[in-house]
């Protein structure tokens, strides 16, 4: 009615969401949505996280739902793949992905090949999620990312988060998957904002696992990162802007399946790449994008060799000039794309 008297009527505005806060929406429901999804690890319940990524969720639905365990990495990941295998839909968080190794044997022996070694008549349905790769000054054992270690195993689902939407959207979509997901997130991205479309403030808003987002349109260079370095990517593409030089920012999303279609078609169009990771070089990310490329129909169309930006190749340093120069940085970005471009 109000169209038809000549009143202008805006659509729902984007709103700012911290990916903290995205998380604990998704998390939330799920819950709400699905009786067989529990959240389980340390200090997720009474004290709200250790990352306050649960917050609300423990006084909402209680010790059976969301629930504190011992600081026992192996043995509460093998009672959430047993949970996992008898029905439930478990969300396994540790507090760090470093602290995952010491349940390793439970990730990747007991969830990870369960569904091909049962020539697939037990499902695995499990979330492995919480904070990884670098922080602020806490170190090589807290430190390293595991992008491609958990990459590299068949059976398991990789994603790795940017923004609020990513959050959000990747985790309701791994909790919901039948196969067991590693989500790995970023801790000094917990309290950034993102705008959140009106379409992510939906309670069935999921993003599909295994489809990368292009974040910006170019047409000189690909820049090809997952996690912080998509935000890195975007600021070396604005100062690159600024010489010339339009660089398109492929946010990977999900590191398995790898969506190497969307790499190679815009390849195809930039005639350069540039991968972008915070994990240490060999056997890293980009090095699986650049073997992809080399062995596909892209590479015919590449005018120079692709660069790989990664961490420095050593545990990472507590001093934080040291730290600083172990992360891959604005600088090192822009750098290695006038490499590519030879400028």
């Amino acid at each position: 009615l109000q169209q038809r008297r000549g009143l202008r009527l805006s659509a729902p505005a984007a709103i700012q969401v911290t990916v903290r806060d995205a998380l604990n929406q998704a998390l939330d429901e799920e819950l709400e949505r699905d009786e067989r999804v529990f959240l389980l690890g340390e200090e997720v319940a009474q004290y709200d996280g250790a990352y306050k990524i649960s917050r609300g969720l423990w006084k909402k639905y209680g010790d059976k739902r969301v629930i504190d365990t011992p600081i026992s990495e192996m043995g509460f990941t093998g009672i959430a793949v047993g949970a996992a295998m008898a029905g439930l839909r478990p969300v396994c968080e540790f507090m760090t992905f470093n602290f995952s190794m010491q349940a390793i044997d439970q990730v990747i022996n007991s969830a990870a090949k369960t569904c091909y070694m049962s020539a697939g008549s037990i499902a695995v349905p499990i979330v492995f999620r919480g904070p990884n790769g670098a922080s602020a000054g806490v170190a090589a054992q807290h430190s390293q990312c595991f992008a491609a270690w958990y990459g590299h195993c068949p059976g398991l689902k990789v994603v790795s988060p940017w923004s609020a939407e990513d959050a959000k959207g990747l985790l309701k979509a791994a909790i919901r998957d039948d196969n067991p997901v590693v989500m790995l997130e970023s801790e000094l991205l917990y309290g950034v904002p993102f705008e959140m479309s009106e379409q992510a403030q939906s309670k069935e808003f999921v993003i599909p696992i295994g489809k990368a987002k292009i974040e910006r349109q170019g047409t000189h260079v690909t820049l090809v990162a997952h996690s912080r370095p998509v935000g890195h990517c975007m600021e070396a593409a604005a100062v690159l802007s600024k010489e010339g030089v339009e660089c398109e920012v492929i946010n990977l999303r999900t590191i398995r399946p790898m969506d190497i279609e969307t790499v190679e078609a815009s390849v195809v169009k930039t005639n350069h790449l540039v991968t972008v990771e915070g994990g240490w070089p060999q056997f890293g990310v980009g090095a699986e994008i650049c073997a992809r490329i080399m062995e596909g129909p892209a590479f015919n169309y590449l005018d120079a060799p692709a660069v790989r930006v990664t961490g420095a190749d050593v545990p990472m340093p507590y001093a934080k000039i040291l730290e600083d120069n172990s992360i891959p940085q604005v600088k090192d970005i822009v750098f290695a794309v006038k490499k590519a471009l030879n400028i």
